[in-house]
Order: structure tokens, then sequence, then C-alpha cells
């Protein structure tokens, strides 16, 4: 039976998604330029539509380090939504405890294409004390084969990390990717989360349900469950002819066919690195 706008949706957690309009102020060194909008209403109408009762809301890379539009649709989801920021290190404490009001709990690298910043320079070791210190993580996007480069010191430095898309091994290698190996050695630190989500950036869209199911079970054979979260990758940018949201949720029926871990995968792993508690109307 449909649910009514009454009924309490379970838990349920998209952790990746981007909202965005044309018009906003872009960054000059970007790899992809929007031509559609991305709206709030349009993201929260898909949630609705496929029984999730929250989502993440991750800063496009496009939009640099202002946070701004994405704050505004974390104030306007009332609750329903968290935030990954992106930030530098010229941020001031006084920003980083306003973004933690309105419901961040995590800041992104992205460093697909380029270079790892001085993670163990005093800036930064300034402003991962302080990201700790909220209970925040690090959510890291780059190539597997240098995925070393930022895991192995933010680890050093006592924070919590997040892999994106399976830790974007080489799509030519796939799970025989080196890279791929050291993210899966990374399991027994118990402080790596990886996102099974964007299988289309590491393979073709006919071999996404069938690799990425030998990719998350090879996840599952080094983290245990409460280590891997799901996430759409709405609006699918730079894929939006590959992917959509029906298709995103078919793929994670096929990477994971038991219904408890799929469960723990939606709910309980997001809900406990989110700070999420409760259904949603």
């Amino acid at each position: 039976m449909a649910l009514t706008p009454a009924q309490p949706r379970p838990l349920s957690i998209d952790t990746h998604a981007h909202v965005f309009v044309r018009g906003l102020p872009l960054v000059g060194a970007r790899r992809y330029t929007p031509d559609y909008d991305a709206t709030l209403a349009d993201y929260l109408g898909l949630l609705d539509a496929h029984g999730m009762s929250h989502g993440v809301l991750v800063q496009p890379s496009f939009l640099g380090t202002d946070n701004s539009f994405m704050l505004a649709a974390l104030a306007q989801a009332r609750g329903r939504l968290r935030g990954v920021a992106v930030i530098d290190t010229a941020v001031t404490p006084a920003e980083l405890a306003d973004m933690n009001l309105a419901g961040v709990r995590g800041i992104r690298l992205n460093l697909m294409a380029k270079p790892t910043p001085p993670l163990t320079s005093a800036p930064w070791q300034t402003l991962l004390a302080a990201i700790t210190a909220l209970d925040w993580h690090v959510e890291v996007h780059m190539e597997a084969a240098r995925l070393h480069e930022a895991v192995t010191p933010l680890l050093a430095m006592g924070c919590r990390v997040v892999v994106d898309h399976f830790g974007r091994p080489d799509p030519a290698l796939g799970i025989a990717d080196p890279g791929f190996g050291y993210l899966l050695d990374q399991g027994a630190s118990g402080r790596v989360w990886v996102k099974l989500a964007a299988a289309y950036r590491n393979w073709r869209p006919a071999d996404c349900a069938a690799l990425g199911r030998q990719a998350t079970h090879k996840l599952l054979t080094a983290f245990p469950a409460d280590r891997l979260m799901w996430g759409s990758d709405w609006p699918h940018t730079e894929n939006r002819d590959r992917a959509d949201y029906r298709l995103a949720c078919d793929w994670l029926r096929a990477w994971v066919d038991d219904d408890t871990m799929r469960h723990t995968l939606l709910a309980a792993t997001p809900a406990a690195l989110f700070g999420i508690t409760g259904d949603h109307p």
C-alpha cells in the first residue's frame, strides 16, 4: 500500500546527492558546468517517490567553498537532510559552528585530477582537529591509485574517512586495481566508510549491476556492513544519459540481495554517521 502523507516513512537514507540551479557563481577551475537545474523540490520528490526518509546533500565541486545554496536547502528541508560541505583552511570556527547547526556533518575533498593538499601542514592539522571535535568526517573522492595520499594521513590524524564511489578503481582494472586493494586493507581501521554510489563513474552502465556486485562483495569481506552506505548520486552530473534515480535503486538491489544487510546500508550505518534519528512523515 502506498504511503500517505500522514504515515511515517521507515528510516532509509540516500547519502549522496547534489542540488543547484543555473546562475549560481561557479569556480573558475572546474571540470563541469551544468546547463540544467537540480532543485531541492525535485530531490525531495524523488526521496518521496522511492520511499526514502532522509537524504544527504554534498556540495558540488563547481560551486567551490560557497556552501550557501546547500545550507539554504538544508534549512528548507527542516531536518530531513544532512550536508557535506567543501571548505578550506580559511574557514572560521564561527562558520563551522553555523554549518554544524545547519546539519553539516562532514567535509569533502574532491581530488579527482587535483593535487592532494598538504594535510600534515599546520593549517590543515588545525582544521582537521576542529572537524574531528565536531564529530564530522572527511569525505574523499579521488582515483583509487591515489587514495593512500589522503586516507593514510587522515587516519593518522584521527579523522573518520568516507571514501566515495567504490573508491574509484581504474575502469580497466576494476577490483584488481591495487588502489582498490589498499581500500580493502583499510577495513580493519574501524574509521573508514565506503559509499556504494555512482557505479557508472567506474564501469559502463551495462556492467554496473554485475561489476558493482563484485566490488560490493569484496568490500563486505573487508568491512562490516555498518561501514558501507548507498547513495543515488542524483542528479548524476556528467552522466545524466547513463543513470536515473530508479536505476540507482535497482543497482543496490543487484549488489546486495540480503534484505537485512541492505537495510543496514540504507538505515543503520548512515543514521549513525550523520546523526539521523527517527522516521520522517
